[in-house]
């Protein structure tokens, strides 16, 4: 139990004991910097079951607690805040219980209902962009905390590889492209395909162009252009199995799939089970059928399968189209399912998907409840904003995304930039240069990303998010590295360190050691609210108390030796919290910077 739950159990029985009425709960908050203490009970909420004024409450309750309780050593009343000083015993035993476990603030595996978490999720068509790598880094931390709070995790992501837009860079290839391949340009097989997107764009405005000069009106001009015409011609092909476009969509796809792996690899998440498109998109009919039968689903007149949601204040949903074709809800009712048949101990599913599919989501929920499966009440949409540009809105078709390997290069190059200025790199070699450039740039990348709430839209500043100063990546980084070199510097056995009675704690200490002790609550609450930037932020500030420690209070210069030892292990201690903090984040911390 950390302070505030020991703490909760010693009031409610000061409030029964003097009042004999019983509290359900005690409101806490942090104790005001002018007042003396360690953490206060706000007595405003007691006066629903004790009558009195709450200041002379207070100080019953607070003369309680000092009389009866060994932590408590000292109490003030400020108006209808009991202010609760705490025993320097107390942080010395909590310290005892931590200062040696490298896995602090983690949880070993508690439930045996897995959770999948589903994130990423391209088209075949085109490189992975920035809007993906919030996708990515968000899908992939959620997951890593979900784990470090006890439970069993799949990651997953469902390829978008089939549709229109693959055709588009299929038949592109085809017109433009002799014969090229990733091997004989050099190009990931990604940007290779993407830039073929990018060529039918063309071809296809001019097509329209030249209707339009002959008298045709736009919108039909745009219906009629010989190659969209030829594009949806393929993908009736495509749908009907034919050899030579399944062969053309299988190749191009595959060059698409190794550049995504190297894209992965490169930005540092995995994956524990791939689904694709092509191979679900099918898979809703049965139940789309099972629930004609139940009447969760209702035909209308031309053949086409619907979902009346009005009772539950959505409208009617389309679920299979009138020829029987499916639409991507069909899809994804089909994919959840196969999920729980591939994965039984799974009991629920995140899905990290931009917010304009928060309607989607909430059918596709509801229809899954409707047809029974009882995991259905444990889906959740990790809704994220939209990330911008200095320089405006992203456009595939176009070529104006921001490309996720040029920006990870452009991190690492501003890493450079930054570091040169500083000067802080200049005893490294280059290739240790090299290597902590791409930590940074990517620590940087990942942190700006992660510290803002999921649902906030983002305007993404490189240089901004490399920052050796401030809310950032390096910032928190270089903390890191500066304990280290205190470690390094340091004779004391840090592990054996047994702290003494002698030793009194300084403010900027007792300062750090609670905020060490908020990290299990703090990985909890993100795990439950699906926000990696609680973790962030608390990182930040654990990285502030720090700093203040270290500018305030000598560390290997202590006056004692047992001062010196519990200064370097509560410094060691520190430094582990923020690399397991940033490893649920999927950031790198550099032992020397």
């Amino acid at each position: 139990m950390n302070l505030q739950d020991t703490l909760e159990v010693y009031v409610k029985a000061a409030v029964k004991a003097l009042f004999q009425s019983e509290l359900e709960s005690v409101e806490f908050q942090a104790t005001r910097k002018e007042f003396a203490g360690d953490i206060t009970v706000v007595v405003f909420p007691m006066l629903r079951v004790v009558k009195g004024n709450p200041a002379v409450i207070g100080e019953q309750v607070g003369q309680y607690l000092q009389d009866h309780v060994d932590l408590v050593k000292g109490f003030n009343v400020v108006k209808g805040f009991l202010n609760i000083e705490i025993d320097d015993a107390y942080y010395f035993n909590f310290f005892n219980e931590i200062k040696d476990k490298t896995n602090f603030g983690f949880v070993e595996l508690k439930d045996d209902k897995a959770i999948m978490v589903e994130y990423s999720s391209p088209n075949t068509n085109k490189p992975l962009h920035l809007g993906h790598i919030r996708n990515v880094l968000l899908g992939y931390s959620v997951a890593e905390i979900l784990k470090a709070s006890g439970k069993k995790v799949y990651k997953t992501q469902i390829i978008n590889d089939r549709g229109i837009h693959i055709c588009k860079s299929m038949l592109a290839w085809q017109r433009f492209g002799n014969g090229e391949t990733p091997q004989s340009t050099g190009l990931k097989g990604d940007k290779l395909v993407g830039n073929y997107y990018v060529e039918f764009d063309k071809a296809y405005k001019k097509e329209i162009s030249e209707l339009v000069s002959q008298g045709h009106s736009e919108e039909d001009a745009k219906k009629n252009a010989p190659i969209l015409l030829e594009a949806q011609d393929m993908l009736r092909k495509w749908e009907a199995g034919d050899k030579d476009v399944v062969a053309l969509w299988e190749k191009m796809n595959n060059w698409v799939y190794d550049g995504f792996e190297e894209t992965y690899k490169a930005i540092g998440v995995d994956f524990d089970k791939y689904y694709y498109e092509s191979q679900t998109y099918l898979l809703g009919k049965e139940f789309i059928a099972e629930g004609l039968k139940t009447g969760v689903f209702y035909k209308k007149n031309d053949g086409s399968v619907w979902c009346d949601l009005t009772d539950e204040g959505l409208d009617e949903k389309i679920v299979l189209r009138s020829d029987g074709t499916a639409v991507y809800m069909t899809q994804d009712i089909g994919t959840a399912i196969q999920r729980i048949k591939d994965y039984p101990d799974v009991g629920g599913m995140v899905y990290t998907v931009g917010n304009e599919q928060d309607y989607h989501f909430k059918v596709l929920f509801l229809i899954l409840k409707k047809l029974g499966f009882d995991w259905a009440k444990n889906l959740y949409h990790l809704s994220y904003g939209m990330v911008d540009l200095p320089s405006g809105k992203m456009k595939s078709r176009e070529g104006t995304v921001v490309d996720a390997d040029d920006l990870i290069e452009e991190m690492a190059n501003t890493a450079e930039e930054i570091s040169k200025e500083l000067g802080k790199l200049d005893e490294y070699s280059e290739e240790e240069k090299k290597t902590l450039y791409k930590t940074i740039g990517l620590g940087a990348l990942k942190y700006y990303i992660l510290k803002v709430d999921p649902k906030k839209r983002i305007l993404f500043d490189p240089k901004e998010s490399i920052d050796f100063q401030g809310n950032t990546g390096p910032f928190i980084q270089y903390t890191y590295a500066r304990i280290q070199s205190i470690l390094r510097k340091s004779d004391s056995d840090v592990t054996s360190t047994s702290l003494r009675d002698q030793i009194v704690l300084h403010e900027k200490e007792k300062q750090l050691l609670k905020q060490l002790e908020q990290f299990p609550e703090v990985i909890q609450n993100a795990a439950e609210q699906h926000s990696p930037a609680l973790i962030a932020n608390y990182t930040y500030d654990l990285v502030k108390d720090f700093n203040s420690f270290y500018q305030n209070v000598s560390i290997l210069g202590a006056d004692t030796d047992e001062e010196k030892g519990f200064r370097v292990a509560l410094s060691r201690s520190v430094g582990q919290t923020i690399k397991n903090a940033f490893r649920v984040l999927g950031i790198e911390v550099p032992e020397r910077m």
